[in-house]
């Protein structure tokens, strides 16, 4: 049975906000609202889980306090879109609502997924030496914290297989779980280690960079965790089996990823930090971005040059240089024209699911693509 969700706001870090009371909001943003709420309700019983096996192994009051402030601080804060997406998407290839015990279970993976890109991001803003993120200093950088901030990520990820232990060891998609979770975490890191060494912040070469080099960091980097990743644990959930089935979803998936990164890479670039939450660095970091990509791409040799001369410093004058080149060539006009080709592409994806009101097993649904398109599609944060 799915434990009680009693918890209120305040506990998991969010605000409590009467949204009946404000007729300007529409149906739909309720809607989005009353599932982000329900969603996060079910953080704060899973982080006391977590917390309770720290009582269980007996582990000093310090250390316990301390690995309730990780999560707390880390995990539920983001737009939590990956988490939701797989209790949207089991609804959706079930085709019902969910009970409270599924639904639980459903968030409970989807929290799976927060904890991961919690993982990912405290390392990720080490390596990047990041200074905010999600509008708050980065978590090494809060005081006592620093290379702590190391054992902290490799807990947050830790969370994720204490959780599927207790709560799936006895599905027959158990492996499959683990797999899943070991194999996006694998991919991943994959797109992170071509993206460190192509682009290290101390070295800029230029030369190194292309749009393929660019795409294949994309697609490990994000496309595996932060799309096909939600999907393909609701697909076990409901207990879809067919490999082609998985496959499938893949090839519309990986697609979608790669348009929300460079729709990031853009954002980085183009968004205020009101906007999206931190400040943008890529310019400064050397990252090899769609930006820079279709830049060198379209710069003549003089522009080439002041790419050359000023990319990867740690310089304000030098990033308003490249962004004065990024503007000459109009990359604003040019990412338009490929979201533009982007979305007609993936709406073709969707469109090609062939869907079987007659099957007696769980199918995709295009709905369930859809969804995610829908998220993304000219988001500005």
């Amino acid at each position: 049975m799915a434990p009680t969700l009693a918890a209120n706001a305040s506990q998991n870090g969010t605000d409590t906000f009467n949204y009946a009371n404000t007729p300007s909001v529409k149906a739909s943003d309720l809607k989005a609202a009353s599932r982000k709420k329900r969603f996060q309700d079910v953080f704060p019983v899973i982080r006391d889980e977590l917390v309770a096996y720290f009582d269980e192994c007996k582990m000093p009051e310090d250390a316990k306090a301390w690995f309730k402030r990780n999560i707390d601080y880390n995990t539920p804060h983001g737009k939590l879109n990956r988490g939701i997406s797989v209790v949207d998407t089991v609804e959706i290839l079930k085709g019902s609502s969910l009970d409270d015990q599924e639904y639980f279970r459903a968030a409970l993976l989807g929290w799976c997924v927060e904890f991961l890109q919690a993982y990912f991001l405290v390392a990720d803003d080490m390596m990047d030496a990041s200074i905010t993120r999600r509008g708050q200093p980065c978590w090494y950088r809060n005081p006592g914290v620093g290379n702590i901030a190391i054992n902290d990520a490799f807990m947050l990820e830790a969370c994720i297989y204490y959780l599927l232990k207790k709560h799936f060891r006895s599905e027959p998609y158990y492996v499959d779980l683990l797999e899943l979770f070991h194999d996006t975490t694998y991919q991943t890191e994959m797109g992170q280690l071509v993206d460190l060494i192509t682009a290290p912040e101390d070295h800029v070469d230029l030369d190194k960079f292309s749009l393929e080099k660019h795409r294949f960091i994309v697609l490990y980097k994000t496309a595996f965790y932060s799309f096909y990743l939600p999907v393909a644990l609701a697909m076990h959930m409901v207990g879809i089996k067919s490999q082609s089935a998985y496959d499938h979803a893949l090839s519309i998936l990986l697609p979608l990823g790669e348009y929300f990164q460079i729709q990031d890479d853009y954002l980085d670039c183009f968004g205020s930090a009101a906007q999206i939450g931190k400040i943008g660095t890529d310019i400064l970091d050397n990252k090899c971005s769609w930006n820079i990509n279709i830049a060198l791409k379209k710069a003549t040799p003089e522009q080439r040059q002041i790419l050359n001369d000023n990319y990867g410093r740690k310089d304000s004058e030098c990033e308003r240089r490249v962004k004065d080149v990024f503007n000459q060539i109009d990359i604003p006009r040019l990412y338009k024209e490929y979201e533009d080709e982007a979305y007609e592409k993936i709406c073709t994806l969707i469109d090609g699911i062939q869907e079987s009101a007659d099957s007696a097993e769980p199918t995709l649904r295009r709905a369930a693509f859809k969804a995610f398109l829908d998220k993304i599609y000219k988001r500005s944060k």
